[in-house]
C-alpha cells in the first residue's frame, strides 16, 4: 500500500505540474523579447532553428581554468549576475551535445548557466589521477571554487547524475537545487547494462561515432518514436568526429561501474530534488529508489522517451525543469 501511495502521489504530483504549465505566464519569469539583457545575455536569440543554435553552441568560445591536475574547458552563458546554475554531462558527452533548446531556457528564465567537460573528454585534460566519481566530483567542485560561486543549482545527466548526487551529499552549502536526469543510485542496487549496449561498447573495431549510431535507437527508446523520427540527427548534435577516445570512454565507464553509490545515503540529500526520466529508459525503474531515498523530492517519468529525453521532448523537459527551478527559487 505504502508503495501505491507513494506512485498515486508522483501521478497527482505530475498532473499539478502540467497544470502549472498550462498557466506559465503566471509563474515563469520569462523575459520579454526584445529587451536589452535578453538580447546581451542570450547567445541564441537571432537563431530560429536548433541546427543553427547547436552550431552557435558549437562555435562559443570556450575557457580553461586549472583545477586539480588538469585544465578544466568550460562555457558560460547568460547575465554574469544572475543565479548560476551548473550541468553535468554524462559518460561520452561534450559540454556541447547539450540542447540548447534547454540552455536557452535557462537564460531566459534569468539562470547563468556553466556547462564544463570533465577529465579527458573534449578540451579538458586527463591529468594523472584515476578516474573516478570522487575524482570527477572534486573536479567539479574547484570548478565551482575557481569560478568563485558560492552556491549553484545542479542538473546532472547520467553518469553527471551520479557526480551531482555526491556533490550534494559532500558539499550540501555548494549545492542549492538538484535535477536528476536519466541517473539512478548506483553501486550494487544499479541494474545492471543491457548486454547489446555491452557488446556495442567493446567493440575495438568501430569508431565512437559508429558506436553513437549503433546506440541511437536504444538512446532514443521506444522503437516506435526512433521510427517516427528517422531524422533525430537534426536535433541532436552528434559530432562528426567522435572527441573522446576509446580509453577515456572505458575509464568513464570503469569509474561508473565502481562507485560504490548513494542508495544507503540517499536520505542525506536536503536540497530540493528533481528526478526526470524517461519511461522507455534503461534507469526507469531505478527512478523510484532515488524517489524514495531523497526526502520530498520529485519524481517525473516521461511516456515515449529514452536517455534522449531532453531531446525527444524538449518542450515538455524545459517546462518541467523550469516549473521546479521557479517554485523552489529561494
Amino acid at each position: 500500500m505504502i508503495l501505491k501511495d507513494k506512485l498515486v502521489s508522483y501521478f497527482i504530483v505530475g498532473l499539478v505540474l502540467f497544470n502549472l504549465l498550462t498557466i506559465s505566464n503566471l509563474i515563469f519569469p520569462f523575459q520579454v523579447y526584445g529587451s536589452t539583457k535578453l538580447e546581451i545575455s542570450n547567445p541564441f536569440g537571432a537563431a530560429i532553428s536548433f541546427e543553427s543554435k547547436a552550431a552557435i553552441l558549437d562555435n562559443m568560445t570556450s575557457h580553461n581554468v586549472t583545477v586539480n591536475d588538469i585544465s578544466v574547458a568550460y562555457k558560460q552563458m547568460g547575465n554574469p549576475e544572475d543565479k548560476p546554475i551548473i550541468l553535468i554531462t554524462g559518460a561520452s558527452s561534450t559540454m556541447d551535445m547539450w540542447n540548447p533548446l534547454l540552455l536557452e531556457a535557462l537564460i531566459e528564465a534569468n539562470y547563468k548557466v556553466i556547462i564544463f567537460e570533465n577529465r579527458g573528454v573534449g578540451e579538458s585534460t586527463a591529468g594523472t589521477k584515476e578516474f573516478s566519481i570522487d575524482q570527477f566530483t572534486n573536479d567539479t567542485v574547484g570548478l565551482i571554487n575557481a569560478l568563485k560561486i558560492n552556491k549553484t543549482d545542479v542538473l546532472g545527466w547520467s553518469m553527471g547524475g551520479f557526480i551531482a548526487q555526491q556533490l550534494a551529499l559532500t558539499n550540501p552549502d555548494r549545492v542549492g537545487n538538484l535535477i536528476l536526469y536519466a541517473t539512478s543510485c548506483g553501486g550494487l542496487n544499479d541494474r545492471p547494462t543491457p548486454p547489446e549496449i555491452i557488446a556495442i561498447d567493446k567493440n575495438t573495431s568501430m569508431s565512437q561515432s559508429e558506436k553513437m549510431q549503433k546506440l541511437a535507437p536504444m538512446f532514443f527508446a521506444p522503437a516506435r518514436w526512433f521510427e517516427d523520427h528517422p531524422n533525430y540527427q537534426t536535433y541532436f548534435p552528434i559530432p562528426v568526429e567522435y572527441p573522446i577516445p576509446q580509453q577515456i570512454h572505458q575509464k568513464q565507464l570503469n569509474a561508473s561501474t565502481t562507485w560504490e553509490g548513494t542508495c544507503s545515503t540517499l536520505s542525506n540529500i536536503t536540497q530540493p530534488t528533481l528526478i526526470i526520466v524517461g519511461n522507455n529508459d534503461d534507469p526507469a525503474p531505478d527512478s523510484l529508489t532515488l524517489a524514495e531515498g531523497i526526502p520530498g523530492s520529485w519524481l517525473i517519468r516521461i511516456g515515449d522517451a529514452g536517455h534522449a529525453l531532453m531531446y525527444q521532448h524538449p518542450d515538455e523537459f524545459n517546462k518541467l525543469v523550469l516549473t521546479f527551478l521557479t517554485i523552489n527559487k529561494g
